[in-house]
């Protein structure tokens, strides 16, 4: 840590100073115990034993006078450069502190560089970790609160477009502004379908809110996934002849056991495949395929229709995001299936991630066979 000029002529003076202290102090007690020795008090040479301690250590001093001055030069030096090395243990403290006040004070990216030794080091490199770390848990609160918003933003947007048609197409009824009752009729109608949707975005909400916390409690029930996967197909076969798109279930392993919540795992594939149906338009075919890896089911939802950008498969599993916005209003998907789908999974102790190239496009998921006991 480089010291600034004033800091290097405290520690000049601060040598200064005690070589001049030491100094002083040893020429006193030199001069002090000479003039003992030379005119003892008179009662001194009455006790024998201290005075022949005293007359000894003067022997001492005469006989080893060169010894004795090189060590107390030897013990000035020690002692002043221990002073020295605490007085610089303090400036480095001092600097260390400076640092700190400049990060408080808002500058969260600035980061305390020093090439320092022992234990100083490890405090640096504790503040720096601790100053990371704070950084880190703000950036994920200010994201949580963003995200918070965004929650808003998107439910009230999503709840107010059709709420606004709701209160449109009943307000001509309730002005009377229609000519036959084949408008009343149509009116209604269309009122009707855009409650539905509201209700489909809420009842997705209360599920994605519900998955999201850890101690949701599932009901694990042994099935086999074979069984359970076809079933599984067979509610999305008219669905998928209209949409001229074949469902395949392909067990690799069978028959494959699992422990697992029935009607959250029945979401996850529900999911899966409706958004397989609904944003794989032009595709043939959708596969189910199944295999044991260990004390893992790996289990992949391909579908051959058009390529996912690179840039969004991160972020498929974001709650309310949707490749192409238009699809949101050709579809009229809430957004949230595959946020859901994730937070379920994730509660089974396993994981989902998806892949896309211009052949197929899949969503992989690796569920454990058996739950361990919390």
């Amino acid at each position: 840590m480089k010291l600034t000029r004033k800091e290097l002529g405290e520690l000049i003076f601060e040598a200064i100073v005690t070589m001049t202290i030491m100094y002083f102090l040893l020429m006193g007690f030199y001069l002090i115990f000479n003039q003992i020795v030379q005119s003892p008090p008179e009662f001194l040479p009455q006790i024998n034993s201290l005075w022949d301690v005293i007359l000894f250590i003067d022997f001492i001093v005469i006989e080893y006078k060169f010894i004795i001055l090189v060590s107390a030069l030897l013990f000035s030096v020690f002692f002043t450069w221990w002073r020295l090395f605490r007085r610089y243990k303090q400036m480095q403290l001092r600097h260390i502190l400076d640092e700190l006040h400049y990060i408080a004070s808002g500058n969260f990216d600035h980061r305390i560089e020093a090439d320092l030794n022992g234990d100083m080091n490890d405090v640096v490199n504790s503040i720096n970790t601790l100053v990371e770390s704070t950084v880190e848990a703000m950036e994920e609160e200010r994201k949580i609160e963003q995200s918070k918003d965004e929650l808003i933003t998107n439910v009230s947007h999503d709840i107010r477009t059709p709420l606004t048609s709701i209160i449109g197409y009943l307000g001509l009824i309730e002005d009377k502004q229609y000519s036959t009752f084949e408008d009343v009729e149509r009116y209604i109608h269309i009122a009707y379908v855009k409650a539905l949707q509201m209700k489909v975005l809420v009842d997705d909400l209360f599920e994605y809110t519900k998955v999201r916390q850890t101690s949701t409690p599932l009901n694990y029930t042994r099935i086999n996934l074979g069984n359970f996967l076809e079933q599984m197909a067979a509610e999305f076969e008219l669905e998928s002849a209209k949409q001229e798109m074949a469902i395949e279930v392909i067990m690799e392993s069978e028959p494959l056991m699992i422990e697992a919540d029935v009607d959250k795992i029945a979401r996850v594939f529900s999911n899966l495949i409706s958004n397989a149906l609904k944003y794989g338009k032009g595709g043939s075919w959708i596969k189910i395929v199944v295999d044991k890896v260990g004390s893992e089911a790996l289990i992949s939802v391909k579908n051959n229709g058009p390529k996912i950008p690179e840039e969004a498969l991160e972020e498929l599993f974001g709650r309310f995001y949707r490749v192409e916005s238009s699809r949101s209003h050709q579809t009229g998907g809430t957004g949230l299936g595959l946020a859901i789908a994730q937070s379920i999974v994730a509660l089974h102790g396993g994981y989902i991630y998806a892949e896309s190239n211009e052949n197929e496009t899949k969503f992989v998921m690796r569920l454990p066979l058996e739950q361990t006991p919390n």
